[in-house]
């Protein structure tokens, strides 16, 4: 289900300059980095690149959902990481994305963990975004 703008509670803006050579940078000024192609994808690999910067979103993102599902079934993920790999490739309409979240928390027990990511899917607003419309795996 999607939100109305009056349910918006916060907005990031942030622009590019020269798409995926070039740079980006937040209205606010707290991110402003360099972005480079891959060396994989031809690139000088001197700045980030877009698949680096949805990463770090989705893990983010995705720890954070961990946590809200944690505390509502009152688990302590206390220690936990949360890693996000985006790989990017062609297919038919040019280029893909794919994801595997990966998660570790030492705290509780494999079929623990797998329960607690599964809920933090079904929460994670990086998760909503993209469900349907790329692969996103799971992983303890």
């Amino acid at each position: 289900m999607s939100i109305q703008q009056s349910d918006v509670l916060y907005t990031a803006v942030a622009t590019a300059h020269n798409g995926r050579d070039g740079r980006v940078a937040t209205d606010d000024g707290s991110l402003d980095v360099v972005v480079n192609p891959p060396k994989a994808m031809g690139g000088s690999c001197s700045g980030t690149n877009p698949e680096q910067l949805f990463a770090a979103g989705y893990s983010a993102c995705f720890q954070g959902a961990l946590g809200v599902v944690a505390r509502q079934e009152n688990v302590d993920v206390s220690g936990s990481t949360v890693t996000a790999e985006v790989g990017i490739g062609r297919n038919d309409d040019g280029f893909g994305i794919i994801v595997r979240i990966s998660a570790t928390i030492p705290q509780v027990d494999p079929a623990t963990a797998r329960d607690l990511i599964a809920k933090a899917h079904q929460v994670c607003p990086y998760s909503k975004a993209t469900r349907g419309n790329i692969t996103v795996d799971l992983a303890v």
